[in-house]
């Protein structure tokens, strides 16, 4: 092989390369928002403060409608006995989430719903739940606003604690 052959596939070769990586980089650009909404990971803004973080996907659960949101369970954290007076539905997304229906606090009566665990929370029923000292617990939470919430702790005693 000559030169000039070697020379003209070295440009083939640069040409297909040059029109691969083209293409390359026009197949990732992202979607058009206006046909397919999302938000990156890196992008999402987790809010709250003490044990759990979240962040809202869909809709508020303080407002009217369906809302759905990623809670994080910081590891070792755990709201204390309380009721909601709506179903919920969750999905386990990662680590686990510890649940308990008793009326008292004992983190030892938690069971672990590990990672793709479906829960159903009933309305006006006791639960509490968190993360084990170990590990966070991520889940996706769905509902219907407005959300209402109650302690067992609250005076009189909510008649769902007693």
């Amino acid at each position: 092989m000559n030169k000039l052959e070697r020379l003209l596939w070295v440009v083939i070769a640069c040409f297909t390369w040059l029109i691969g990586y083209g293409y390359a980089q026009t197949a990732l650009r992202p979607p058009d928002q206006s046909h397919v909404s999302f938000i990156l990971a890196k992008d999402m803004n987790w809010e709250g403060t003490g044990g759990q973080r979240h962040v809202n996907l869909v809709g508020d659960p303080a407002k009217p409608g369906l809302y759905i949101r990623l809670a994080k369970w910081l590891a070792g954290n755990y709201s204390r006995p309380h009721f909601h007076d709506i179903e919920r539905y969750f999905y386990v997304v990662s680590g686990a989430w510890w649940v308990s229906s008793s009326t008292k606090y004992d983190p030892a009566t938690t069971y672990p719903m590990t990672t793709g665990t479906f829960v159903t929370h009933h309305a006006n029923t006791v639960h509490f739940d968190g993360a084990n000292p170990k590990e966070d617990g991520v889940i996706l939470e769905i509902g219907v606003g407005p959300m209402k919430s109650a302690s067992c702790s609250d005076t009189p005693t909510p008649a769902p604690c007693k």
